[in-house]
């Protein structure tokens, strides 16, 4: 399907996704899912228009980022019948875990999961609510990769296309697709 018969197929969805202006700081137009996610048709609707977009045997895992890709992760997860993985902010997991440290326009995070929670060759499927910069889907991408996951899929509800980080992703050889996408940042 083409990228503009896709966009307007999902005009009702995108209709359900707040946009809060000068949070968290002045200037930015935060694109808030919740509002989709208390709409149980609309985020069903999207549930199943994600998974559309994939062929279940391309995929073994699927991983969420946290803490709003563990929604999207999970309903995925349930309806694909798929382990997830949750990609997790430090010292939220228990047991052993390897982490991957990346930057922000304002500091620095990390992305941890847990040792053996993927085995080499395995093929994950990455998730999140929102692709701005890009930054957390690559590390979650370098996280997995390094445990010898074969990363070459990424989903998202919303892109922020004028902040690049899907042409990022792609740039890296992940097919990446959101279902709603709103200029600006």
């Amino acid at each position: 399907m083409n990228e503009l018969n896709e966009l307007a197929r999902n005009e009702d969805l995108a209709t359900l996704i707040r946009t809060i202006p000068d949070y968290p700081t002045a200037g930015i137009l935060f694109r808030d899912v919740s509002t989709l996610l208390l709409d149980g048709r609309g985020f069903r609707a999207a549930i199943d228009r994600m998974i559309a977009t994939i062929d279940p045997v391309d995929i073994d895992l699927i991983a969420g980022i946290e803490a709003r890709g563990f929604i999207v992760a999970s309903a995925m997860s349930y309806a694909l019948a798929k382990g997830k993985i949750m990609l997790r902010k430090p010292g939220k997991l228990p047991g052993n875990v390897v982490g991957m440290d990346y930057a922000l326009e304002y500091g620095t995070d990390r992305l941890e999961m847990h040792v053996g929670a993927v085995s080499p060759g395995q093929k994950v499927l990455i998730v999140d609510d929102l692709i701005a910069t890009g930054g957390t889907a690559q590390a979650g991408v370098a996280l997995l990769r390094g445990q010898g996951a074969l990363v070459l899929q990424a989903r998202f509800l919303v892109d922020l296309p004028d902040l690049g980080g899907g042409d990022r992703l792609r740039a890296q050889g992940i097919e990446t697709d959101a279902l709603c996408s709103f200029p600006g940042h």
